[in-house]
C-alpha cells in the first residue's frame, strides 16, 4: 500500500482565505475510508502547531498525523541564542528561545517580505560569524494575489551575498522528510508527495524517490509556468480524486 505526504497551504486551503479548496476535505475522508496511511506536512511557521491542527480540524479535516517545523526546531537551535526574522506571529513565537540582535550564536527566518535594512542586518551577522537557519525552503510567497521570492530564494540569495551554506529545519531538508517517513513507517518509494509547491517540495521529494504529485490550486497557476515536470499534474485535489488516486492503489 502506498501513503501520502500532503501540503496544507495552497493544496488543502488557499493562500487567501485559508478556507478549505476544492475536493480537499473529501479526499482525506477517502484516505481514511480506505486505511491508506497520510500525513499532512507543513512549513506551517505562523500559528503554534497545536492552534494550526485545531483550526485544520475545525474547518471539517479528519487527519492524526501532522509535522511542521516548529516541531523540530529544538533540534537545530536549542542551547542558542537566535536573531528570529519573519512576520509578526513568527517572531512572537520565537520568544521562548533566548533572543539576541547584537551577537546570536543563529539567524533563523521565517517568511515575510523583508526591507533591505533588515537584509543588511541579517548579512552583517552573518559576516561576524552567526549560523543562518531557514524555517523552510518555499520557491514561492503567495500574499494577496501576488507572488514574491520564497524563503527558498531568500536563503539561496544571502548564501551568495556572504558565502555561507545554512540549513534548513522544515520541507525539503531530508531530515524533516525523514521524520515524516518514520511516522508512516513506509520507505520513500511506497509514498506519493502532493503539494503547490514544484521547487520546494516536490522535485527535491522525487530526487528521494517520492511519487511527487502538482496540483495548480497555490503557488503555481498554469501548466506553462513549469520548466522541470513533476510526475503528475492536476487542477486540485478534487481532480487528483476524481482521476490520479485510482492509478495510486494499483
Amino acid at each position: 500500500m502506498r501513503g501520502y505526504f500532503i501540503d496544507i497551504q495552497g493544496t488543502l486551503i488557499d493562500d487567501k482565505n485559508f478556507l478549505p479548496l476544492p475536493g480537499a476535505v473529501e479526499f482525506l475522508k477517502y484516505l481514511n475510508s480506505k486505511k491508506i496511511p497520510f500525513i499532512l506536512l507543513t512549513n506551517n511557521t505562523k500559528r503554534d502547531s497545536k492552534e494550526f491542527i485545531d483550526y485544520l480540524k475545525n474547518l471539517g479535516f479528519e487527519f492524526e498525523n501532522y509535522l511542521d517545523p516548529l516541531m523540530v526546531l529544538d533540534d537545530y537551535i536549542k542551547g542558542k541564542k537566535i536573531a528570529p526574522y519573519g512576520n509578526e506571529k513568527f517572531v512572537e513565537l520565537m520568544k521562548k528561545y533566548e533572543i539576541d540582535f547584537k551577537n546570536p550564536d543563529a539567524v533563523v527566518l521565517g517568511i515575510k517580505l523583508f526591507s533591505n535594512e533588515e537584509f543588511a542586518d541579517i548579512i552583517e551577522m552573518l559576516l561576524r560569524g552567526s549560523e543562518l537557519i531557514g524555517m523552510h525552503k518555499t520557491s514561492l510567497y503567495s500574499k494577496g494575489d501576488k507572488r514574491y521570492p520564497g524563503l527558498g530564494a531568500i536563503l539561496e540569495m544571502l548564501k551568495y551575498a556572504v558565502n555561507k551554506d545554512y540549513k534548513v529545519v522544515g520541507k525539503p531538508s531530508a531530515t524533516f522528510f525523514n521524520r515524516a517517513k518514520e511516522i508512516l513507517g513506509l520507505d520513500y518509494d511506497k509514498i506519493t508527495i502532493i503539494s503547490d509547491d514544484l521547487y520546494g517540495d516536490l522535485l527535491p521529494a522525487k530526487d528521494l524517490g517520492m511519487k511527487s504529485v502538482l496540483v495548480l490550486s497555490g503557488k503555481i497557476k498554469s501548466p506553462e509556468e513549469i520548466t522541470k515536470k513533476p510526475d503528475e499534474i492536476y487542477k486540485n485535489l478534487e481532480d487528483y480524486l476524481r482521476n490520479g488516486v485510482i492509478n495510486e492503489r494499483t
